[in-house]
């Protein structure tokens, strides 16, 4: 009857399909993906903060657990299904995003001050080496989150190349449909 795609290939049309629908997937996934490494890393920046434990550092750290999840619900509070994007959410998931790269930034600096202090300086050994992972970890951190920014702004430009795609499925039987009469006439 008809050729219908089975397995792995019906599975990636509909993921496609879900594409072209909600296209701000993509960037709902980085910056899930974003906070996931922060949190799975999260070990690391609090040994360091316990470790060198200058002033704003554990702040830094809180504010950016905070503020990324406070991120998510902004995203997902700013493109409402089936109504058009909240502008004032979308503004101020930027303003979080700007907190969180500005705390990652600030903690870097901290950990960078303790490295290269001239009065007792901290030493990165074997025993300390999560010192820099940590900061290692806040620089991929920041690129994934500005990677989540430039699939937000560029979000006009990759849903109409989505839905360029095609998915629809060839249904075979359907070719000759010139042959039907439909105009009501008894013959």
């Amino acid at each position: 009857m008809a050729n219908q795609p089975k397995g792995f290939s019906e599975f990636i049309r509909k993921r496609i399909v879900a594409l072209k629908r909600k296209p701000q997937t993509i960037a709902l996934i980085a910056f899930a993906l974003a906070f996931v490494y922060y949190s799975l890393n999260l070990t690391k920046i609090s040994d360091t903060t316990a470790y060198i434990n200058l002033p704003g550092m554990g702040l830094a750290g809180f504010a950016t657990m905070l503020f990324s999840i406070l991120l998510m619900v902004c995203f997902m509070n700013a493109f409402p299904h089936r109504k058009k994007v909240n502008v004032p959410m979308l503004a101020l998931m930027f303003v979080l995003v700007a907190i969180i790269i500005y705390a990652g930034i600030f903690y870097q600096g901290r950990i960078t001050e303790a490295l290269t202090r001239e009065v007792n300086p901290i030493v990165v050994s074997d025993d300390k080496v999560y010192i820099a992972q940590a900061q290692t970890m806040l620089t991929v951190h920041r690129i994934i989150l500005i990677i989540g920014v430039a699939l937000v702004a560029l979000l006009p430009v990759y849903s109409k190349a989505l839905k360029k795609i095609n998915t629809n499925v060839d249904v075979e039987e359907n070719g000759d449909m010139g042959a039907i009469d439909i105009s009501g006439e008894d013959a």
